[in-house]
């Protein structure tokens, strides 16, 4: 299995088509809500880490558009993932982000009580409820699978096999990090943007805006960055550190101060990975740290941004501050990534943009787009479908 961290070969030539995804696709209504049935809800997302739940009775809860996801530990150590929906009126049984329950879920509403295995257990004045069968009544089961650690939610079966098998090409390198024995450095952060999930993607999904852009990144960088594009819902960019010392203080004093990782192979104790699976998350691989993050939309023109950061579960002095600094390397690359995010967004509506041309650095994209297209054949369309139902489109064109 060849893992090598290599620059792909360029397509030869221009014999490729380097148009993205039509203007439309980034301010349709009905094409957003399809997305959301056909992308997000079954397809694997990314919830959380078992160690955000490191005792029973610990929970987190992640909403996709109008679905709810509650992940728990239960009594028998387990991580499961349910739909946070009470059984008897549709409530949400936990109303917070993330918390404990001590002995049982309970409902705020009316009180029903469910295991942490997702069994009722009982309800407030049973005797309300003629013939009750409490084993009808559980919170229902979402498809859960726990790879490396993290922990991967989808709410309906769609097209993708196991994160293991989409995610074995990678395994040799990723599990040197021990990513599974890591830990919360902070929690969940979240924040939006008034803009199409895609435009995130799309800054996301190439680095040839790096050097102009990124001032800390191609500091820390310099020409080794590098994207290889998703195949099989799979992609990987990589950079290796710079040997020029750093220009800039946050840079600098991270290459100055950041310890070698001994027990990283040597050509990973200096460099910073990103790992992509499609539609919209990205687990990115520091020698200190792992993040993940990744966008949910909730508009056409809105966008959830959600992360986090785990770290080993002993740290040194310098791995804290070698973990401070990247953290300053990766908040200004994000303001600007916000702004480059809010600019090819709104170029979408002006009536003097006709397509992207993208480069032969800009694979990361097309690829993206390509995965786009093969999951929703609509958005092949160089205009938005008028005279019929979206979706309806979208299904003649999947029978075709």
């Amino acid at each position: 299995m060849d893992t090598a961290l290599k620059s792909p070969a360029a397509p030869p030539g221009n014999d490729w088509d380097r148009r993205g995804l039509p203007a439309w696709t980034y301010h349709s209504e009905a094409l957003l809500q399809l997305e959301i049935d056909e992308i997000f809800l079954n397809h694997w997302q990314l919830a959380g880490h078992v160690n955000d739940v490191p005792k029973k009775g610990d929970y987190f809860t992640l909403d996709i558009a109008n679905e709810r996801a509650l992940i728990v530990r239960g009594d028998d150590g387990e991580v499961r993932a349910f739909h946070n929906l009470c059984r008897h009126r549709g409530s949400r049984v936990v109303g917070d982000k993330q918390g404990h329950c001590k002995n049982a879920i309970i409902c705020p509403f009316h009180g029903w009580v469910y295991n942490f295995d997702g069994t009722l257990r009982g309800a407030a004045r049973p005797n309300s409820f003629a013939g009750l069968d409490k084993t009808k009544f559980g919170l229902k089961p979402l498809d859960t699978e726990v790879w490396m650690g993290f922990v991967f939610i989808r709410f309906n079966k769609g097209p993708q096999p196991s994160v293991a098998e989409l995610m074995a090409r990678f395994v040799p390198e990723l599990s040197h990090y021990k990513v599974e024995d890591m830990v919360p450095a902070g929690g969940f952060y979240e924040f939006t943007t008034g803009v199409n999930w895609k435009s995130v993607r799309d800054v996301d999904n190439e680095g040839y805006h790096v050097a102009m852009a990124h001032p800390a990144l191609q500091d820390l960088y310099g020409a080794t960055y590098f994207d290889e594009p998703f195949e099989n819902g799979i992609s990987r960019s990589t950079g290796a550190y710079s040997t020029h010392g750093g220009r800039r203080w946050s840079v600098r004093n991270y290459l100055k101060h950041a310890p070698l990782q001994m027990s990283l192979p040597e050509d990973l104790r200096r460099r910073w990975t990103y790992y992509g699976l499609f539609p919209n998350c990205v687990i990115a691989m520091t020698p200190e740290v792992v993040q993940c993050y990744q966008e949910f939309p909730l508009g056409v023109s809105k966008t959830l941004q959600r992360g986090a950061i785990y770290k080993r579960p002993v740290e040194t002095r310098e791995e804290k501050l070698a973990r401070y600094l990247a953290r300053r390397i990766d908040r200004d690359t994000g303001r600007e990534d916000v702004q480059l995010t809010i600019w090819s967004n709104e170029s979408m509506k002006s009536k003097a943009f006709d397509d992207f041309h993208l480069s032969d650095l800009e694979l990361g994209v097309k690829s993206h787009h390509d995965h786009v297209r093969n999951a929703l054949p609509v958005v092949r369309l160089q205009a938005e479908p008028r005279d019929r139902p979206i979706a309806e489109v979208n299904r003649q064109l999947t029978e075709a």
